[in-house]
């Protein structure tokens, strides 16, 4: 097979096929220093020794270094008794006697993007991995002469590399003299390994073995190979790929989602959550699967006329379409820009207290030190026995943290001004107020520590004021609101990752308030979600506010008021809506559901013009929408959101109507997004005011 024209030639190609380039390359290495050039074919680990960019520096090949040598200074010929790998040494704890091998499992994310698709996958289809795989091996493999660990779950033995089977994918290896064995469960002696050994014909599968450690350099290049394999087929291949369709390019289909989402995994960007999810539905598709080829091979040779027969075939189709919808939920979690739209409904765990037995209601106030006109000012406006009519319960807290955790349903918190450093997450479960005594700069809660999300809301009807947050780690954003409604009112949101989460089923309310620095979406709102925005601020975040809006039948489009907001200075768009890229039968149903509704009086047309009037918007004579050009970007939006939500009305009552439903039900079919969006300003967003994702 030729070799695709994207993948990096390799060391010495150039040079084989054509000796006059040969003769000028020697020539431009003498001019250059040594260890310089492009085409390294391997990046090395980093050992941040080096002023080059982190990881930069070349593995050479014996032969190059031995070129390069000839054309180096004096003291490139005193410095090669020094030890020359680029690699660091790892130390095996299990035994003393045991020799060192390379530490290769610390390599960064772009060197391990950069060796698969440069050099060992390029453009290959999902059949050629296999072939490709044998050719990068064969290509950099010593092909004997070195020693390795044989490390499995059972023991570790010393063996040595005799030959290479590359399009196997095992090296055929004998045991190292002396013999070297550390065993867990048993003892292991020479002989009994011996036969092991002899049972599996001598030849060992390349992934389960730790290239030993050595300072030449001159193994550096097996070691990093044969990492790059092992962890392409622990972490990146699943064992149905080979069932995909061929007509794509693997790497930028399955290997490089795989490998972002490993990385943002391993640096904690991604929910404890939505990791568990994904790794339990990855079990759960490997267990099918298996179960499914058991199936394929019983039914394969028995009689296909038989009534067992068919009735295996039906079984076996319904586990196919379970393994499918495995695989399709594994995709779009690790797909990064859809990972949080389909495959992440987080269960909350958090559990309300409810109400105190005794039925009394405290007030927990917050201070780091409480002086004496600081309380003297709190009974005068906050803790008056007269505003409640009755005497009331105080309780004194040092941290918002500890105030919060006291809290039954009904409580309020008071937080006087001061800075206050939290460590993790604010979990507020129950109905409660969580109010700042002063101006929101002058009461500054401030995140430390990992979490998923700086203040996570479950409670029925929580209230948060007058308070700034500030948030570094969290890995969901500022504030996520799981269910029950959220009102916050004159606070400041300084955020880093994403900003507030408006997950399905919940409602938040925002007035008065300022939002910015988000990296991702100031404001998330998910299906199903009810958002009302009034007189805030929201800036200089990667989006302004993100819709998702679904024509699936298991999503409820999200019901949206937003009124006199400004929406600025945000990289992308003020406003962008995620939506699904109508099919042509989509389309085509749409349209006969249009004519249909036409006939009854109830045209599209119509109830566009009606969900107009929700969003304030009169329709002109012709049935449209009369766009004044005050309110380009507020019609914009709101015509936009309206033609989601007939979409949504019409998918829905042609799905009813295959069921033989004649008549949907108005309950039933109340999805529409109701809109108000008036009032709102526009200013300085990198891509627009309004903008729309398709998936």
């Amino acid at each position: 097979m030729a070799e695709p024209e994207q993948r990096r030639p390799f060391p010495g190609e150039e040079e084989e096929g054509n000796p006059d380039r040969s003769e000028d390359k020697e020539k431009e290495e003498e001019e250059q220093p040594r260890g310089a050039g492009e085409g390294d074919p391997l990046p090395p680990a980093s050992d941040g020794s080096s002023s080059e960019p982190e990881g930069s520096r070349r593995a050479l090949k014996p032969d190059e270094d031995s070129e390069n040598s000839e054309c180096s200074s004096c003291s490139d010929h005193e410095s090669q008794d020094q030890p020359r790998t680029t690699l660091q040494r790892h130390c095996l704890q299990s035994n003393a006697l045991f020799p060192d091998t390379f530490q290769t499992n610390n390599l960064l994310f772009y060197e391990r993007f950069k060796a698969y698709q440069d050099y060992m996958l390029a453009d290959c289809k999902v059949s050629e991995v296999k072939e490709f795989t044998a050719e990068y091996l064969e290509k950099l493999l010593e092909p004997s002469g070195w020693r390795a660990v044989w490390q499995t779950n059972v023991f570790e033995v010393l063996v040595e590399v005799v030959d290479v089977e590359y399009s196997a994918l095992k090296a055929v290896v004998r045991l190292c003299e002396p013999f070297l064995c550390v065993t867990r469960e048993s003892a292991f002696t020479h002989e009994r390994m011996q036969e092991l050994l002899e049972l599996k014909e001598h030849q060992l599968p390349l992934q389960e073995l730790w290239v030993v450690f050595d300072e030449s350099g001159e193994f550096d290049q097996t070691a990093l190979a044969i990492e790059h394999v092992r962890f392409f087929y622990k972490h990146i291949w699943r064992s149905w790929d080979e069932e995909d369709d061929d007509d794509f390019d693997y790497f930028i289909r399955c290997v490089e989602p795989r490998l972002r989402l490993y990385y943002d995994i391993l640096e904690d960007r991604v929910p404890s959550a939505l990791v568990a999810e994904y790794q339990s539905r990855l079990s759960q598709c490997e267990e099918l699967y298996r179960t499914f080829l058991d199936f394929r091979n019983s039914i394969s040779g028995a009689d296909s006329d038989s009534e067992a027969e068919n009735v295996s075939v039906v079984e076996g189709m319904k586990l196919y379409e379970r393994m499918e919808q495995q695989k399709q939920k594994l995709k779009l979690i690790e797909n990064p820009l859809l990972r949080y739209v389909f495959g992440y409904q987080k269960l909350s765990g958090l559990k309300a207290k409810g109400a105190r037995p005794s039925g009394s209601v405290v007030t927990h106030v917050v201070s780091s030190a409480m002086m004496s006109s600081l309380l003297q000012c709190l009974f005068r406006d906050k803790l008056s026995p007269d505003a409640f009519n009755e005497e009331i319960e105080i309780q004194f807290h040092r941290d918002p943290q500890s105030a919060v955790r006291a809290c039954h349903e009904g409580d309020r918190v008071i937080v006087c001004p001061g800075h206050y450093v939290v460590d993790g997450a604010l979990y507020i479960a129950d109905s409660i107020e969580l109010e700042g005594y002063g101006l929101p700069d002058d009461i500054v809660i401030e995140e430390r520590g990992k979490a998923d999300a700086f203040v996570e809301c479950t409670g029925a009807n929580v209230r948060i004021s007058s308070l700034k947050l500030i948030q570094h780690d969290a890995v969901e954003g500022i504030l996520s609101v799981h269910q029950g409604k959220t009102m916050l009112e004159n606070c400041v949101l300084q955020c880093k990752t994403t900003g507030v989460a408006v997950r399905t089923s919940a409602e938040f309310f925002m007035k008065n308030s300022d939002l910015y620095g988000a990296k991702g979406a100031g404001i998330e709102i998910y299906p199903g979600g009810t958002c009302t925005l009034i007189g805030n601020g929201i800036h200089h975040c990667k989006e302004g506010i993100l819709i998702k809006d679904f024509l699936d039948e298991n999503y409820v489009i999200p019901k949206i008021t937003m009124v006199n907001n400004v929406i600025h200075n945000n990289e992308g768009y003020g406003v962008v809506l995620v939506k699904p890229a109508v099919s042509p039968d989509v389309k085509e149903n749409s349209l006969e559901s249009a004519k249909g509704e036409g006939k009854n009086g109830e045209s599209a047309v119509g109830e566009l013009g009606e969900q107009g009037k929700q969003a304030g918007v009169e329709p002109d004579s012709y049935g449209g929408v009369d766009v004044s050009e005050p309110m380009e970007d507020n019609s914009e939006i709101a015509n936009e959101l309206s033609l989601a939500s007939l979409k949504k009305n019409q998918t829905n009552k042609k799905r009813l109507s295959s069921l033989r439903f004649t008549k949907a039900d108005d309950g039933l079919m109340a999805q529409e997004m109701f809109v108000s969006i008036v009032g709102n300003q526009f200013k300085w967003n990198g891509k627009g005011s309004f903008g729309t994702f398709l998936y």
